[in-house]
């Protein structure tokens, strides 16, 4: 009998020995509270997906997601905090199309592609070309008259340096033959509020934060860089239809640190993938005027080598000087 038992404990042992440490990974993952952190500020474009993916996470997980707004540098303070922590899966990202850009847009970044872990994207964005109302511009033909009699004299805001905010407006400038001035800003909202309030005069943003205040009769839409006209705006003209050869797009995902481990990153692959195939989260995306996107690891893979491509084509295209 004693033999038997030995015999039995020896087996169950063996057992827990012989088990993939994987597998005991994604029993305990996680054991404490998750940070979600996001590189601009509350409100904006990468905040709303970050807390409602992180709710649905926090469900799943049964452990709290915090977001945190970590702001600066382009969203790079952000991203430099998740991998300056213990790669565990603890600490995750709202990363954006943006961390890709850097890399090519600074002369110095702290941090490689290669140290990021896609997990899922949870989001894309076109990009609304905006102008006050008060403006006597109706769409962008008139809008690049009015521009072409001013040179040098209508404003423009810019969320960061080489931010898309700012290349847009440099493609557009080039595209149509104008100049204007970039005003710095540290997140889209303030910037389409001066918009609204006739302090600037042009701005190119996520539609989902610009169709809102376009309902509203704030500031006047008078393009969308998508390819052909969106389900969320009927009504609202490409820029292409309207002679401006000008299309792109945002997106957004959630990333770890490179060296997450498999069983961590699989299940948070699934958890995030099913936040974003969530009915209601669809819903708050696609009236926003955001288009919700779940993917692999691998296929997020590509949208990040297909979005450094592009944007090495238009900084070469416009002859944008890397910054310091």
């Amino acid at each position: 009998m004693v033999r038997h038992m030995l015999g039995t404990c020896a087996l169950v042992a063996g057992l827990i020995m012989a088990a993939p440490a994987g597998d005991a990974v994604a029993q305990t993952y996680p054991d404490r509270p998750i940070r979600l952190l996001v590189g601009f500020p509350a409100g904006g474009p990468s905040d709303i997906p970050a807390r409602i993916v992180a709710e649905k996470l926090q469900t799943a997980l049964g452990q709290p997601v915090v977001v945190e707004n970590k702001t600066g540098a382009a969203g790079m303070i952000a991203l430099n905090e998740m991998l300056g922590q213990p790669r565990d899966g603890h600490t995750l990202l709202l990363c954006s199309y943006l961390d890709a850009s850097n890399t090519l847009l600074y002369k110095t970044v702290a941090y490689k592609l290669e140290d990021v872990q896609p997990i899922s994207l949870v989001a894309k964005a076109y990009y609304a070309f905006t102008v006050p109302t008060a403006l006597p511009a109706k769409d962008m033909q008139e809008f690049i008259a009015h521009a072409k009699a001013r040179p040098g004299q209508l404003n423009y805001g810019r969320v960061g340096s080489g931010s898309v905010t700012e290349l847009l407006a440099k493609q557009l400038e080039k595209v149509a033959g104008i100049s204007m001035v970039g005003v710095p800003f540290r997140g889209t909202g303030p910037a389409l509020q001066e918009v609204a309030g006739g302090r600037l005069e042009f701005m190119v943003g996520p539609l989902a934060l610009s169709l809102p205040l376009h309902d509203g009769g704030q500031v006047r839409i008078i393009g969308l860089t998508s390819p052909e006209r969106l389900a969320a705006a009927p009504s609202l003209p490409t820029l292409t239809e309207q002679g401006v050869p000008i299309t792109n797009y945002g997106w957004w995902g959630v990333c770890g640190a490179a060296g997450l481990p498999k069983a961590v990153l699989d299940r948070l692959s699934k958890e995030v993938m099913s936040a974003v195939n969530a009915p209601d989260y669809k819903a708050v995306m696609q009236r926003s005027g955001a288009i919700p996107v779940a993917s692999t690891p691998a296929e997020m893979s590509a949208v990040i080598a297909d979005t450094v491509r592009d944007t090495a084509a238009l900084i070469k295209e416009l002859d944008i000087k890397q910054l310091e």
